[in-house]
C-alpha cells in the first residue's frame, strides 16, 4: 500500500476548517479539527493504541498526516489470544505503509480473572490492560498522551472500554472532532486506504457467549472454525461458541447471500467442531449481527 501524502498549510487566521491541501482544496471540517487537534497532542508526543480496524487505521493515518518536524508519534499493537490473525497482519503492513514505529506488545488480560469471567465487563478488563500497557510505553518514550479509535458513533452504544479509557485518561481524538463510522470510511476511500472496506473485525472473545468463560483453548477452537470459513471464501463471519445448559456448541453466523458457502464446507465444520468437543455446529439462519455473543 503505496504511502498517502496529505500535505498540510493553516490559515493562521482561523481554525482547523482554514486547513488546506497543498494543492490548495480544503479538508473537511472534521478532519480538519481531527488534524488541529491531533498537532497539539504530537507536540508532546502521543501513543495510538492500534488494533488494525478502520477506526484506529483512520486515527493513526491522521496522525502520520498531521507530524511535523520534532513530534513523536508510536504506533502499540496489543496481541494475544484474542487477536485475529489478519488484524495483526493488517496493522503491521498499514503501520508500515505510512512509515510509523510500531510496537507489538503481548497483551496479559487473560491473566485476569475477571476477563476471563467473561461477563458484561469484559472489554472493561480487556481496554483497562491495554491502557496500563500503552501507559507503560508513554513513560519510558516521554510520550504525553495516549489515543485510542472510540468514534462518534459509539457514543450510542454501551461501551464499558470507554470508561476504562476516562479513567486511564485516554483521549478520543475522532469523537472529539465529531467524527462517525460511515464518514471515517468514506475518508479512507478518499485517500485510497486499503483498509477502508475492512469489515468490522473485534476480538475473538466476542465470539464467546456472555457467561461462558474465555480461555486460550476456546479462542482457538474459534479461530480454527472462522479459518475454514475464509478458506471457503465467507468474507464476514463468526463462529460463537454458545450454551446449551449441560453443553456447548457452535452457532455460525455468516450474511445470508453467503449461506450457501457454508453449506459447502459443513462436513468439515461439523468435523472440526465435533473434534473440539462440541455437541452441534449449527447455522443461524438470521444471519450475521452485532453483539451476537450476548444471546
Amino acid at each position: 500500500m503505496p504511502r498517502i501524502e496529505l500535505p498540510i498549510l493553516t490559515d493562521a487566521s482561523g481554525p482547523g476548517a482554514s486547513i488546506r491541501t497543498a494543492d490548495g482544496r480544503p479538508v473537511p471540517e472534521k478532519l480538519a479539527s481531527l488534524l488541529a487537534a491531533l498537532r497539539g497532542y504530537l507536540a508532546e508526543g502521543a501513543v495510538v493504541a492500534f488494533s488494525g480496524g478502520v477506526d484506529s487505521a483512520l486515527l493513526l493515518w491522521a496522525a502520520a498526516q498531521a507530524k511535523e518536524p520534532g513530534a513523536r508519534l508510536v504506533a502499540l499493537t496489543t496481541v494475544s489470544a484474542s487477536t485475529p490473525d489478519a488484524d495483526l497482519e493488517d496493522a503491521r503492513s498499514f503501520a508500515a505503509s505510512l512509515g510509523v514505529e510500531h510496537l507489538c506488545v503481548e497483551s496479559r488480560e487473560l491473566d485476569r480473572e475477571e476477563y476471563r469471567r467473561n461477563d458484561a465487563e469484559r472489554c472493561y478488563h480487556c481496554k483497562t490492560d491495554l491502557f496500563e500497557i500503552a501507559g507503560s510505553v508513554a513513560a519510558e518514550r516521554g510520550l504525553g498522551w495516549i489515543l485510542y479509535g472510540y468514534t462518534a458513533s459509539d457514543r450510542g452504544d454501551v461501551r464499558p472500554g470507554h470508561r476504562a479509557a476516562g479513567e486511564a485518561g485516554v483521549q478520543a481524538p475522532l469523537a472529539d472532532a465529531g467524527l462517525e463510522k460511515q464518514e471515517i470510511r468514506e475518508l479512507l476511500r478518499e485517500h485510497g486506504l486499503a483498509l477502508a472496506d475492512k469489515p468490522s473485525s473485534p476480538c475473538l472473545s466476542s465470539r464467546i457467549m456472555t457467561g461462558v468463560g474465555v480461555d486460550r483453548r476456546r479462542l482457538g477452537d474459534v479461530a480454527a472454525l472462522e479459518a475454514i470459513l475464509r478458506d471457503a471464501s465467507v468474507r464476514v463471519c463468526r463462529a460463537r461458541i454458545c450454551d446449551a445448559g449441560d453443553a456447548l456448541f457452535l452457532r455460525i453466523e455468516v450474511d445470508p447471500a453467503e449461506m450457501a458457502k457454508v453449506l459447502a464446507c459443513r462436513t468439515e465444520l461439523e468435523r472440526e467442531g465435533k473434534a473440539r468437543g462440541y455437541r452441534w455446529v449449527t447455522l443461524d439462519l438470521g444471519g450475521y449481527r452485532t453483539g451476537g455473543g450476548n444471546a
